[in-house]
């Protein structure tokens, strides 16, 4: 593929000639190094460079890679991880990938399988006796040069080691159709035979061109991954006896690398039956690399608890709740007979979206008459109707297209604000538009991305709207500053704006004053909305990472250091010096206000005192701190709650990314009630106080709204995104008076009435 116009020429003295692929993480180039050599060279995007956690996983990508040789495998030549962009080389492989080779040619033939077989297997022998796992086995990952294959992207590779620093929980890291039961049950159970099963699978669509687990969703085949038996339709008798044990629920029952090329090779000769009893296990044994992971380290990973609904099968049943004080459940390394993570809840969705169909919203009414039951929801504003439209359709006033490039839809946007009964959205390569809140018809587009910001491809992330001001933070994919844009609401021409420094702390809009980085970024200043008049300066603490927050209507700073040390909280405004700073643990982070007090969530500790990371990860305990005394009090949590959080008064709202919901009390740490849905990695909870219910959303525009008091499901809607996009999660529901409003990372926005969900929309 060519190079795009914002590609930048080079790459760490390395010369980009054209661009192989991009993803969500980055973009691959081909680029020549200085002594000639063409190498691949991947370049992470600008907003996940800008992410500790997302930066440490790269570096330990770079150091996983680098303990890996082989002639099956890619070696690093170069890489900088600390570089603004962090980037890594490594050998360039002409050859196309296995998956583009099924998609134009068919399945492999039987030659060219055993090539395939056998040089995959030895390529994990390699990586396992460096000690990693690589996790995403699949055909995308998988060159097939004229010598033999080449296992790439140890992206969400992870390295076995016991010391490791970093661990991932509850994250669904990998492909569906190619991952193991492990992965999607408990990610910190991952070994070795987790490869196996992969490669089993990566198998099987090379000789059929289809998955064996393969749905028209990704928690439908995770939910068959788990459950089960595969689809070897196609698959002759000898191969298919081999794969069936790859392809073992159980780790334990599957093959070892060394009995695997054994079988292979057994079958490329015709001795099918010497094959079949090759790949016999051995009561016990636990499928390993030959040297390298030892199966007692893999056991061990195996046997952590994890915390399952206190339920007969997992899951809770549609709109029920789990007692309250209900306990985790000590799950050990066999058998699996439980999916949580991403298939615990998906279940329940999927039953009621196949049997009812699309249309159907859980208590709502497919005729669109109103619940029996109307005193808990509010009128919509005068005019409104349901609708559904995107962030591209023609506008009535400004820009009033956008090109096709970018109308193909923005991957990690739109992110959507309400002011006013009007929605403004913006995302990637999409300045702000504003919609009408009541029939989704677009008012204004400010400007095409590129008349702007001179590429197709930078983030535009909206701050928020105050005094008749939208004020909107630009952050590049390639080189150049952050910028921050003020529009005007009713027009949405422009009013001002400024470079920013976002190297330590992000603009915000708090208290009716724009907040920006400035300058060389270590200090912030406060702008007004609308003409972006000075009102004060104020030094950042030095060498640290910042986020604001705005906890009972004060705004305060919360820095991490550079290097290890306790989070600083620091009060912001006009006349606020260095001092009167408050210290916490780094374990603890800034949540919201309750009585008084600001409150912090700690996050659990492994048995090395590492913190575990992650969409999921679980936290432990409450720490409430007085701003005035700086007087500290713990309350530890009552379970280990994950997911993404938010605390409206007195309630901590818990949203994992298998659907399930909590609600915990901030006083006591216990929960109140705790509810599944067929949610798909939601948003966080948004609280309505007007009709007592908390409302969250998918990625793929499923929304479902919930008793905030019971924790009773009052509805769920189906999808409405065109494609699923939940990787990207999801955005928060928005509240229009008595209407709600949502987005899919597609860029489809729509509004719907609480009281009807069922209620067909209109095209905006």
């Amino acid at each position: 593929m060519p190079l795009h116009r914002d590609d930048p020429e080079s790459v760490g003295g390395h010369t980009l000639l054209d661009r192989l692929g991009a993803g969500g993480m980055g973009v691959v180039y081909r680029a020549r190094a200085r002594s000639g050599r063409e190498v691949a060279l991947k370049v992470v995007h600008a907003h996940y460079a800008a992410d500790g956690v997302f930066r440490t996983r790269f570096r330990q990508e770079i150091a996983a890679v680098r303990k890996v040789s082989g002639a099956f495998t890619a070696p690093v030549l170069d890489a900088d991880p600390d570089a603004v962009r962090p980037w890594m080389a490594t050998q360039y492989v002409p050859g196309p990938s296995l998956a583009r080779r099924i998609r134009e040619r068919g399945a492999l033939a039987d030659a060219e399988l055993r090539g395939l077989a056998l040089g995959l297997v030895e390529a994990l022998r390699d990586i396992h006796r460096a000690g990693v796992v690589h996790r995403d086995l699949k055909p995308a990952n998988v060159l097939l040069a004229e010598d033999g294959p080449r296992v790439i992207d140890f992206g969400i590779s992870r390295a076995a080691e016991n010391h490791q620093t970093l661990t991932e929980t509850g994250q669904m890291i990998g492909t569906p159709p190619f991952m193991s039961p492990e992965q999607l049950v408990d990610a910190r159970a991952v070994g070795p035979a987790s490869d196996v099963f992969s490669l089993g699978s990566l198998l099987v669509y090379a000789v059929t061109g289809r998955g064996p687990f393969d749905a028209d969703s990704p928690y439908l085949t995770a939910y068959r991954v788990v459950h089960d038996a595969p689809v070897l339709d196609g698959v002759e008798p000898a191969l298919r006896a081999v794969l069936e044990r790859c392809l073992a629920k159980d780790a334990a029952d599957r093959p070892g690398l060394g009995e695997l090329a054994a079988g292979f090779e057994a079958l490329a000769s015709g001795a099918a039956d010497a094959a079949a009893a090759t790949v016999i296990l051995r009561p016990g044994r636990r499928a390993t690399a030959d040297t390298g992971l030892t199966a007692a380290a893999d056991t061990a990973q195996a046997t952590r608890p994890v915390t399952v609904a206190d339920s007969p099968q997992g899951a809770l049943p549609p709109g029920g709740s789990a007692p309250q004080g209900s306990r985790r459940l000590r799950r050990w390394a066999r058998p699996l007979p439980v999916a949580t993570g991403v298939v615990g809840a998906v279940v329940l969705g999927l039953t009621a979206y196949l049997t009812l169909g699309p249309g159907w919203a859980f208590g709502g009414d497919r005729s669109g008459e109103a619940p029996s039951a109307q005193s808990r929801w509010a009128a919509p504003p005068p005019g409104w109707r349901p609708w559904q439209t995107t962030v591209y359709e023609r506008a009535g006033h400004g820009v009033r297209t956008v090109p096709a490039r970018q109308a193909g839809g923005t991957r990690g946007g739109p992110q959507c604000h309400v002011h006013e009964r009007a929605v403004f959205c913006a995302g990637d390569g999409v300045l702000p538009v504003r919609l009408d809140g009541r029939t989704g018809e677009t008012v204004w587009r400010a400007g095409s991305a590129a008349s702007v910001a001179g590429d197709d491809f930078s983030r535009f992330k909206i701050l928020g709207v105050r005094d008749g001001a939208v004020v909107v933070q630009r952050e590049p994919q390639g080189e150049g500053p952050n910028r921050v844009f003020a529009y005007d609401a009713g027009t949405g021409d422009l009013l001002w704006q400024r470079a920013v420094n976002a190297e330590w702390i992000d603009p915000m809009l708090s208290g009716g004053l724009v907040v920006l980085p400035e300058g060389d970024g270590t200090s912030v200043t406060a702008r007004s909305p609308r003409g972006g008049e000075e009102h004060w300066t104020q030094r950042l603490p030095a060498r640290h990472f910042c986020g604001a927050a705005e906890p009972g209507g004060q705004l305060y700073l919360e820095c991490s250091p550079e290097e290890d040390g306790p989070t600083l909280i620091v009060e912001a405004g006009r006349d606020k010096g260095p001092g009167g700073r408050l210290s916490v643990p780094a374990k603890a982070g800034l949540v919201g206000a309750y009585d008084g007090r600001l409150l912090f969530l700690e996050l659990t500790q492994d048995e090395d005192g590492n913190l575990l990371l992650g969409q999921d990860a679980p936290y432990a305990a409450i720490r409430t701190v007085d701003p005035r005394t700086g007087a500290q009090r713990t309350t530890e949590l009552a379970e280990e709650y994950g997911g993404q959080v938010s605390l409206t008064g007195g309630t901590l709202w818990f949203a994992a990314s298998n659907g399930r919901v909590t609600a915990v009390s901030a006083r006591t740490g216990r929960p109140l009630w705790q509810t599944s849905t067929s949610l798909e990695r939601p948003s966080e909870a948004t609280y309505d106080p007007r009709s007592r219910a908390v409302y969250l959303a998918s990625a793929t525009g499923r929304v479902g709204a919930l008793d905030a008091k019971k924790g009773t499901l009052l509805w769920e809607t189906p999808p409405r995104a065109a494609r699923d996009d939940s990787d990207w999660g999801a955005s928060e529901v928005r509240t229009l008076d008595g209407a709600l409003v949502a987005a899919t990372p597609d860029g489809t926005v729509f509004s719907l009435d609480p009281a009807r969900p069922g209620r067909t929309p209109q095209s905006g």
